[in-house]
């Protein structure tokens, strides 16, 4: 939700998405609608044209409300994934949503059953929590394991959006694993660049060149 930082990785123009949720436009103290136009507009801006901005519905209560609201979300932008809590009402929700061609985001969640009927009931890419399930003593790559292995058996279309990422580790053993979108902090994804060899390799070039420099 944080705009700087969103434009800090969108100028590298590798950026395919940015997932949001209450809890972070909070921080940022803007109003929602504003702010997720902002985020696309930096999209637009770094001229990339295939990317998701995901918003996520705040009255989630009903199924009834959950569907107003997704479709007042859905109409902000072509790129907008209507985000939807796994929970009954939610899914009865993404089954509306997803039957009108929206497009949804089925988050918060923790098992490979709620992925699975996630999918059946239409989503377009359900986002399993890692960082929060190895919190609590699981193990939340196994989860990603589980999905991947369900979807593939009977090739369902719903992508694996891995979420509550820690660290580049966690980033590289999701990509192994098959997960389809991966949503890092910036401060992960900065470290996927990193490497101590790159940098003393990097070193190694430039004072040999101007050694040679000074040769010739």
């Amino acid at each position: 939700g944080n705009v700087a930082e969103i434009s800090e990785a969108a100028c590298l123009g590798i950026l395919d998405g940015v997932t949001t949720n209450p809890t972070l436009i909070m921080k940022e103290g803007k109003d929602f609608v504003k702010e997720i136009k902002e985020i696309i507009s930096i999209f637009k801006k770094n001229k990339i044209d295939d990317f998701t901005v995901s918003a996520e519905v705040t009255k989630t209560d009903s199924a009834k409300e959950m569907i107003a609201q997704g479709k007042k979300l859905a109409k902000i932008d072509k790129h907008v994934l209507v985000k939807v809590p796994l929970t009954r009402e939610g899914l009865k929700a993404v089954k509306s949503l997803s039957q009108d061609k929206i497009k949804c985001n089925v988050t918060l969640c923790f098992s490979a059953n709620q992925a699975l009927l996630a999918a059946k009931a239409g989503a377009w890419c359900v986002s399993p929590f890692l960082g929060r399930l190895d919190d609590t003593g699981e193990n939340g790559l196994h989860l990603v394991h589980e999905i991947r292995t369900i979807f593939d058996n009977y090739d369902m279309d719903c992508k694996i959006l891995a979420a509550s990422i820690r660290s580049a580790e966690h980033v590289k053993n999701c990509a192994m694993i098959g997960s389809d979108i991966i949503t890092v902090p910036l401060k992960v994804y900065k470290k996927m660049f990193e490497h101590n060899l790159t940098d003393v390799g990097l070193e190694k070039f430039k004072k040999d060149w101007e050694e040679y420099l000074h040769k010739i």
